[in-house]
């Protein structure tokens, strides 16, 4: 092998590497390539989960204030009933002890 031949066998082989590593690098670049409109439905996602999470931000604030208010509306139930309770009890006293009277005086 004279020293043409070497040379012109190693030009071929490091050519033959180039466009081996050229077109890894095109497919490499060609298989995960983002395109446009990728990027366009992410960023719709992305601002529909957004605006989701405010959504049910929001709700659980309302269910929050929902809940507070009932449990006002029990407490106001419960001394309500408490007091009416307390009334009922005063009204049979008073009307026990008016038939007291009332058959004391016959």
């Amino acid at each position: 092998m004279t020293r043409t031949d070497l040379i012109l066998a190693t030009s071929i082989l490091l050519f033959g590497a180039f466009c081996i590593g050229f077109l890894t690098h095109w497919l490499v670049n060609r298989l995960s390539h983002v395109s446009k409109s990728d990027l366009d439905e992410l960023d719709r996602m992305a601002a529909a989960l957004h605006h989701a999470e405010e959504s049910r931000d929001t709700a659980l604030g309302r269910r929050r204030k929902a809940e507070d208010e009932l449990e006002r509306t029990r407490s106001d139930l419960d001394a309500a009933v408490g007091a009416l309770t307390e009334a009922r009890q005063d009204a049979e006293e008073l009307r026990a002890f008016i038939s007291e009277q009332n058959m004391g005086t016959r």
